[in-house]
């Protein structure tokens, strides 16, 4: 036809006012094609989907398990370990304790000459000049 010209738009991109380029459809019904079509394929396929989704799911129990079943032996081996590390604990705490008495016992003899002369007189039995030494025996022994 002559007279009559088409004009097309030259390029699907056209600048904002910012100066970025945004995305212009040449054709608006582009986009509610492109949505039916999908529409249409969406097939029920009935039991299937349903036997996907459970497959899927089993999958992701199995993998699950065996991370569980992969990682057991070094969970029982982590508790092992902090109860033998409750246990060693213990022991300093009880061997800090001993040591803390032994420390007020040695400190006891060496500074206090009433401490030395007590542990003379308990086990040793000595006594002052003019004192008179009792000893009192479990009577199992004086039979």
């Amino acid at each position: 036809m002559p007279g009559v010209t088409t004009q097309y738009p030259q390029s699907a991109l056209s600048l904002t006012s910012g100066g970025h380029r945004r995305s212009t459809s040449i054709y608006p019904f582009q986009r509610n094609a492109r949505r039916d079509y999908l529409r249409a394929v969406n097939v029920n396929l009935g039991i299937w989907n349903k036997l996907t989704g459970v497959v899927v799911f089993l999958c992701f129990i199995a993998v699950i398990l065996l991370i569980g079943v992969w990682y057991l032996p070094l969970i029982q081996r982590n508790e092992r370990m902090r109860r033998y590390l409750l246990g060693l604990d213990e022991q300093i705490q009880k061997q800090e304790e001993t040591s803390k008495q032994l420390r007020g016992a040695i400190d006891a003899l060496r500074y206090d000459p009433k401490a030395v002369e007590r542990l003379a007189r308990e086990r040793f039995g000595y006594a002052k000049p003019g004192e008179t030494v009792v000893r009192f025996g479990d009577p199992q022994n004086n039979r």
